[in-house]
């Protein structure tokens, strides 16, 4: 079995696992419905994991962010180079990223409404983060981000990733065990057998989210919010699986009932010199 063979092949375990518990296709569609809430200000302080993709870009680069959703790391990245290119999909994230630049008078900002292998965009320095956990063709998808970089290119994720990290919570509101994305541990050595020798940096921060939402201040509402934490609200003996473990998934903080189901996570930059730039 190839590289390319076991990322594919948890790719379809998961899509397999959704379609078994009736979940929803993890497409375009479900990310246009949420997009609202991937939206931050482009002209909010760097947190150091972004400043340390910042160093990356230089002020006459056009950069490419691919999967770049609502522009939560390419606006600010806008900021500081020539141009930004973003290659998404979903026509609700796209939305949200033309609305955002203008909000914030970013000017050099462009959408290419596309998915990455059908994309045209080309660009100095093209970043691509929280996408590939999702990308069955993923050989294409790193030998493209390869070609589209004159001069270096790089992926972002997270270790365990984000969408593993209710894995606690799921197993318990569902009765099985969740079948992950792949991460790290598959992602190289699909790179490597695509012939690209990326290095690893660790980013210095965990995984934050700015929370939008109002915590539980009872039962009721805490078993209601981890239920639809992890799509289970409806799911057959859901309600009493987390109801009958709520001392282990909350800790409570005054009034307040707050998750402790998700672990830290540690981020990667997997970054490389593209082959423009060894030419």
């Amino acid at each position: 079995m190839t590289a390319l063979d076991r990322y594919q092949a948890l790719i379809d375990a998961r899509r397999e696992q959704r379609d078994a518990l009736g979940l929803d296709e993890l497409n375009s569609d479900r990310w246009s419905e949420h997009a609202p809430s991937y939206r931050f200000d482009p002209r909010r302080e760097l947190d150091a994991n972004l400043a340390e993709i910042a160093t990356l870009v230089g002020p006459d680069d056009h950069v490419v962010d691919v999967g770049g959703g609502a522009g939560r790391v390419g606006l600010p990245l806008a900021l500081r180079c020539r141009a930004l290119t973003n290659a998404e999909p979903a026509s609700g994230m796209g939305d949200e990223f033309l609305a955002s630049a203008e909000e914030a008078g970013i000017t050099n900002a462009t959408l290419e409404r596309a998915a990455w292998l059908d994309a045209e965009a080309e660009g100095d320095f093209v970043i691509s983060c929280d996408v590939v956990y999702f990308v069955r063709e993923i050989d294409g998808f790193v030998r493209k981000l390869d070609r589209a970089a004159s001069r270096r290119a790089a992926i972002w994720i997270w270790s365990p990733t984000p969408p593993a990290r209710n894995s606690r919570l799921f197993e318990i509101a569902h009765a099985v065990e969740l079948v992950r994305s792949p991460d790290h541990r598959e992602l190289l050595p699909v790179m490597w057998e695509a012939g690209l020798l990326p290095e690893v940096r660790l980013l210095p921060e965990p995984f934050t989210w700015p929370e939008r939402i109002e915590y539980p201040t009872n039962a009721e509402e805490a078993v209601a919010f981890a239920l639809e934490d992890v799509e289970a609200t409806g799911a057959p003996g859901a309600e009493e699986r987390v109801a009958a473990r709520l001392d282990e998934l909350f800790t409570r903080d005054g009034e307040r009932w707050i998750p402790n189901w998700r672990p830290p996570l540690q981020g990667l930059l997997i970054t490389w010199e593209t082959a423009g730039a060894r030419s």
